[in-house]
């Protein structure tokens, strides 16, 4: 089978087949290969050493940081083979190639040739072709190196000319070729300005991340444009006090730090929507955190792609990005209708499980959803739909007709083209809602918000909702925001009255990120009102996951337990 070929190279070995997409970050462990997830077919299956065949990438932006770490300490496929075009694993590849000259060939088939691997045993993928075999092969070699640079036909301004030149420093060259391999990769012949970033490779993930940056500034690499910080894996501030090993904490500090020295600013946080000078529609951005990604795409009317960890910075040095998927009008219509019931007196519990519902149908699509015209949905509705939408899709944006500033009909969000349709039923909706509900007894240890992190508005309604009231003992209530947000809430009152309830806020890191001893060995059963993490938390933690509004939180967090009852919207 001949398909295309994104990395060249030539390995053998068993076939790992989905069909299913699965997110590296949170899905795969980084040290072992092992899939994690909980949702995923192939959970407790090992991708090290495996021809991996699936459909392609899900979830968050990191997917090339956690390849990138896999190859880096020998856990990696021997290949990747996916049916549709994949860019943030193969960047992952690509970027390990290019500057440690680790890699493995990805390719992608057509639809009816990767199905044809479901069956298959062992599979040998040779630049571009994948051949099926009954008995394990003999080892294989050759086409191991990336091709040359071809500028054939790009188009190329005099400033990229010289940035491949070195005129800007061997950072800037390693930067504009990297940029250049994604840009045609995505099918795109020229490059754009951007104004902004946002940084997502800063967390420390293992010693193949910190390497990378390390390398990076030492030949010379500096942002050109303002670029934000995402979360990291601890409080920079009291990682100590909080118990946090010198293991995981120091080179925490180091990665963020290196990243600093290249201009990033230290806002930790994501949720970069939320900061001053956010920016505006239709305004060219590279954006990684896969949350962040589709509420700039979807609600701001900003133009992202869906940028992976590593590709971020290196657009930042340059300030040029691929002008390629939704940089561009007309990849970012829907191609997918998906019409959902009109709820009963819909709680915040609603718009993220409805998205991560959502996501599992346009794995691969831009939906257009209908059926909430004229629904009070606010903001932070939209983050807690998109961001759980971002978790199961590999989708960069999403329309909501009459809600998002594209979608203000269908045709409208379509560009008046025919396309696919879905309706979604009340029962569907009910299999996820247990889906995101896995715990097995009501009880309640710890109830997790702020993910992603908390808005000023969010951290209003939560003190409205603690006000008198105080949290059960043998119970923890934290909430993760950026440092721009708290101090807003700090000055607002809103801290002093989660504090007075028994609250703790954490600052500059994100759930997906944290484990012990934030989250105690003893605790049994979470509550979160997060889709995103009620779905990564079970593999990040090994904990039990309840799901539910943000009232039902805190009522837990006072009596101990969880009301398990269905929420009225699942009642249509």
């Amino acid at each position: 089978m001949l398909g295309e070929c994104l990395v060249p190279g030539a390995q053998a070995g068993e076939v790992l087949f989905a069909n299913i997409g699965l997110s590296f970050m949170g899905g795969v462990n980084p040290k072992t290969g092992e899939v994690i997830d909980t949702h995923h077919p192939l959970n407790g299956k090992s991708v090290c050493g495996k021809v991996l065949a699936i459909p392609s990438g899900r979830g968050s932006c990191a997917g090339s940081l956690a390849i990138f770490e896999l190859l880096m300490n020998g856990h990696a496929p021997k290949a990747l083979v996916f049916q549709h075009r994949e860019t943030i694993l193969t960047l992952g590849v690509i970027i390990a190639k290019e500057l440690f000259d680790k890699g493995i060939p990805v390719v992608c088939l057509k639809p009816e040739d990767f199905a044809s691997l479901a069956s298959a045993s062992y599979a040998v993928v040779r630049d571009g072709s994948v051949e099926i075999l009954d008995t394990p092969p003999s080892s294989v070699s050759g086409g191991d190196d990336l091709p040359h640079l071809d500028l054939d036909g790009f188009d190329l301004t005099e400033n990229d000319r010289r940035f491949l030149a070195g005129a800007y420093g061997e950072a800037g060259k390693v930067a504009m070729r990297i940029i250049i391999r994604t840009a045609q990769l995505e099918g795109a012949n020229s490059l754009i300005d951007i104004d902004m970033a946002h940084i997502d490779g800063c967390f420390y993930h293992g010693p193949a991340g910190l390497e990378f940056a390390k390398r990076l500034l030492e030949l010379g690499g500096h942002v050109r444009v303002p670029s934000s910080m995402n979360a990291l894996c601890v409080d920079r501030r009291q990682w100590k006090h909080l118990g946090v090993g010198d293991k995981m904490g120091l080179p925490s500090d180091e990665l963020a730090e290196t990243y600093v020295k290249m201009g990033v600013k230290p806002t930790y946080t994501c949720a970069p929507y939320l900061l001053d000078g956010a920016p505006v529609f239709g305004q060219q951005i590279a954006w990684a955190e896969s949350n962040a990604v589709v509420f700039a795409n979807s609600v701001l009317g900003a133009r992202t792609m869906k940028y992976p960890d590593y590709l971020d910075i290196l657009v930042a040095i340059t300030g040029r990005a691929p002008n390629a998927d939704c940089h561009v009008g007309s990849h970012r219509l829907a191609t997918l209708r998906i019409d959902v019931p009109r709820p009963l007196e819909p709680d915040d519990s609603y718009y993220p499980a409805l998205g991560y519902h959502i996501g599992k149908i346009a794995t691969n699509d831009i939906p257009v959803i209908c059926g909430l015209e004229d629904l009070a949905i606010s903001r932070d509705d939209l983050k807690a739909f998109g961001a759980a939408f971002a978790t199961t899709s590999a989708a960069a944006m999403f329309h909501i007709v009459s809600i998002t500033p594209e979608a203000g009909t269908v045709g409208e969000a379509t560009g008046a083209s025919d396309c696919r349709s879905h309706v979604v039923s009340v029962e569907e909706l009910t299999e996820t809602w247990h889906e995101l509900n896995n715990a097995v007894t009501p009880d309640v240890d710890l109830v997790s918000l702020g993910n992603p992190h908390f808005s000023l508005t969010e951290c209003e309604r939560l003190s409205k909702l603690c006000a008198g009231r105080k949290k059960a003992d043998g119970v923890s209530l934290i909430i993760t925001c950026g440092r721009d947000v708290f101090e807003k809430a700090k000055a607002a009152g809103y801290v002093k009255t989660i504090s007075d309830f028994g609250g703790k806020f954490m600052n500059d890191t994100c759930w997906c990120l944290i484990g012990e001893p934030v989250v105690a060995r003893e605790v049994r059963n979470i509550l979160t009102n997060s889709g995103k993490y009620a779905h990564y938390g079970p593999a990040a933690v090994n904990k039990g996951f309840y799901f539910g509004s943000l009232e039902r939180c805190v009522d837990a967090a006072c009596k101990g337990y969880v009301d398990l009852a269905l929420p009225a919207w699942l009642s249509v």
